[in-house]
């Protein structure tokens, strides 16, 4: 489709449009341009609009991001229109309007970019735009900026009647080059794809500099005293400490994925006056609403407040939030609107700390927070020239609960059994912990990879995919310390932690004899009480959330089965193996569930055998270590060599929703040693 030369041109202007976030936020707005094209059937010209589809985003635009339609099909919905009252019926007339297969579904702005009578259509969200479409007097503010190159537009829910009414601004309007729409953003056209982007660019900059050069200097008010944000390395250490009970509440109706943000527009939004009155007046662009909800919850303590009297609060707050979200569903509800998708916030501001915000997954959580921080954006260039007038409460819940947006809902694919689920693996840099970490990720989870070695925890956060599922921090499992650092860092990256892998560990093989103290220590200090350090303060989290969760320790067949010359390690196990029972007993009643894994000789990819391992155990069996694998195989009852990958499918098994009944467990992977069979 995109072979066009038209879609071409397309794609660049998209790209350079959605790669500044002034311009527009992730996902907001679309563009259009309408060219002649063959058509294969008949071999004669038609006229073809090329338009963003529904859900994509324009900085990361492809050619299967585009619809294209037929123009005159297009154009000759006007003559069947039905009136505003069943414009929805629109949007199915548009799959009639397609030129040839694939291709993105049109989305509801579709209306807009065909019937306006320019070659070229640009739809965006910036900041700048919408502070004038939401402010008070927002049509003589674009007079007075623009003169009559922009003409205002009135609020109208996006549809096939904001299309007609944007046409007919452009016919009685020769001279304008886009307009404002009130409550909503922009529209600029042009006769060729340069000018459109240079008008889209004209109206968004032109407006920043008005509202720049004519605005009032404080326009949230005066610093409120005690609001003011904390240093950065204590407000750190409030935010980690508060974001698991946050995430609890967030997620009250359904699971949650958390974001944590101290930006500079956040902190002194929250430090000022005016931001009580302005929160509550709630978002206005749809695009920031659907991801954030009509308004967030504020925490109404200042900044010195202690974490316990902060939670307490917050614990108020959110009972209130929910009963007034409720009250709200039912006062716009009837009786062919969806169902209710949940009372819980997606946004928790709290003074001199920050933003916490929530989704399905970390993107949708990131993204909800950089929507608020648009929209603290609008309202300080709203509040600067004017006030903060958003759309009426009862429009908010026409889009929040449209039957399109429910449909578009529907259309999204069944999430992935570890969906919103937040693990920490600890020696995931490398062998059974790096397995696991790529299993994690594979059916949902974020990952939080732990490891001794910087370097190589940052190599598997990459291979994961980078910050919005992976994270990588660097943990030594016998410092208290770095094990809560570990915690925090995963606190504030994704809201908390969920479940937890004990893998860390080293492997000392030496007979009684030669097996010293400090052997004996090191082996237990890094496994036996490293697995303790960890578990505690997993828990410390995993009860603050209040979801429940997972912890599961990669023990060893060692810790059932006697080998030779393996006193330390092999004690180790054993310890391991019973804080898995001692813990499922105690962690139970908070949902907890403990549970292992017990591989044999894992040697492919694994940093242990390595390490050195491999070779004192070849020297305990006489085998050359490069066929110490296959000497662990042939010794099992399926005469099969265990790999770090079967060691993942195991946690996978315990934690991806099947065995939802099971803890104090202990599952062997060693391809059946039967001097290893549990009793």
């Amino acid at each position: 489709m995109a072979e066009h030369p038209t879609a071409e041109a397309l794609l660049e202007r998209s790209h350079r449009l959605g790669a500044d976030p002034r311009n527009t936020n992730y996902a907001g707005g679309n563009t259009s341009a309408k060219g002649t094209a063959t058509d294969p059937v008949t071999g004669t010209d038609v006229e073809l609009m090329w338009v963003k589809g529904s859900g994509g985003d324009l900085g990361t635009l492809d050619a299967g991001g585009l619809a294209a339609l037929r123009l005159d099909r297009l154009r000759a919905l006007a003559a069947v229109y039905p009136g505003v009252e069943r414009e929805d019926e629109m949007i199915a007339a548009f799959d009639y309007c397609l030129h040839g297969k694939g291709g993105a579904a049109p989305s509801i702005d579709t209306a807009m970019h065909g019937l306006v009578d320019a070659a070229h259509v640009d739809h965006l969200h910036p900041d700048s735009g919408i502070a004038l479409a939401c402010a008070a007097d927002g049509q003589a503010l674009t007079k007075e900026c623009f003169g009559d190159r922009v003409v205002w537009v009135p609020w109208r829910r996006p549809g096939f009647q904001l299309g007609l009414d944007i046409a007919a601004v452009k016919k009685a309007h020769p001279e304008a080059l886009g307009c404002v729409l009130g409550g909503h953003g922009i529209t600029a056209w042009g006769a060729t794809s340069e000018e459109c982007e240079r008008n889209s660019l004209h109206i968004i900059r032109t407006a920043e500099a008005f509202l720049a050069e004519r605005g009032r200097p404080e326009p949230f008010g005066p610093v409120l005293d005690g609001y003011e944000p904390l240093p950065d390395a204590e407000r750190l250490a409030r935010a980690a400490a508060l974001a698991p009970a946050i995430r609890g509440l967030a997620s009250t109706d359904r699971p949650q994925v958390g974001h944590f943000t101290d930006s500079d527009e956040v902190l002194d939004f929250l430090s000022r006056a005016g931001h009580p009155r302005l929160a509550a007046l709630g978002t206005s662009c749809p695009d920031h609403f659907l991801r954030t909800k009509i308004r967030p919850l504020v925490l109404d303590l200042p900044a010195g407040a202690g974490t316990a009297e902060a939670i307490a609060r917050l614990k108020e707050l959110h009972t209130s939030y929910r009963e007034e979200y409720g009250a709200y569903y039912e006062r716009h509800a009837d009786a062919h609107s969806p169902a209710m998708r949940g009372a819980d916030p997606a946004i928790v501001l709290v003074p001199g700390v920050g933003m916490f915000s929530f989704g399905k997954d970390k993107q949708t959580a990131r993204v909800a927070g950089e929507f608020y921080v648009n929209a603290i954006n609008v309202m300080r260039g709203s509040e600067a020239v004017s006030s903060y007038a958003p759309i009426e409460e009862s429009e908010k819940f026409r889009i929040e609960y449209w039957e399109l947006e429910e449909a578009k809902l529907r259309r999204m694919p069944k999430p992935k059994a570890l969906a919103t689920r937040v693990a920490l693996v600890t020696g995931a840099g490398s062998g059974i912990g790096r397995a696991i970490a790529h299993r994690l990720v594979a059916e949902g989870a974020c990952v939080v990879v732990a490891d001794r070695s910087a370097q190589s925890a940052a190599v598997v956060a990459d291979e994961l995919g980078g910050p919005d599922r992976a994270v990588a921090v660097t943990v030594d499992v016998t410092s208290e310390q770095q094990i809560a650092d570990a915690f925090a860092a995963a606190q504030l990256a994704f809201g908390g932690v969920d479940l937890v892998v004990n893998n860390a560990g080293i492997s000392i093989s030496k007979p009684l004899l030669e097996t010293s103290a400090q052997d004996w220590d090191l082996q237990h200090d890094i496994m036996a009480r490293g697995s303790f350090l960890v578990s505690r303060e997993a828990a410390r989290t995993m009860t603050a959330q209040g979801l429940g969760g997972d912890i599961v320790y990669i023990a060893s067949k060692n810790g059932v089965f006697a080998g030779p010359n393996n006193i330390a390690y092999g004690a180790t196990k054993a310890d391991q193996a019973h804080q898995v029972r001692l813990l499922a007993a105690e962690l139970g009643e908070h949902g907890i569930r403990v549970n292992g894994v017990n591989p044999d000789g894992v040697v492919r990819g694994s940093g242990i055998f390595a390490g050195g391992w491999g070779a004192q155990r070849a020297a305990v069996y006489g085998v050359e270590e490069e066929r110490l694998g296959e000497f662990y195989a042939q010794r099992t009852l399926l005469k099969r060599e265990v790999l770090p990958e079967h060691v993942a499918n195991a946690v996978f098994a315990l934690t991806g929703g099947d065995l939802s009944h099971t803890t104090g467990l202990h599952i062997p992977v060693d391809a059946g040693v039967a001097a290893a069979f549990l009793r």
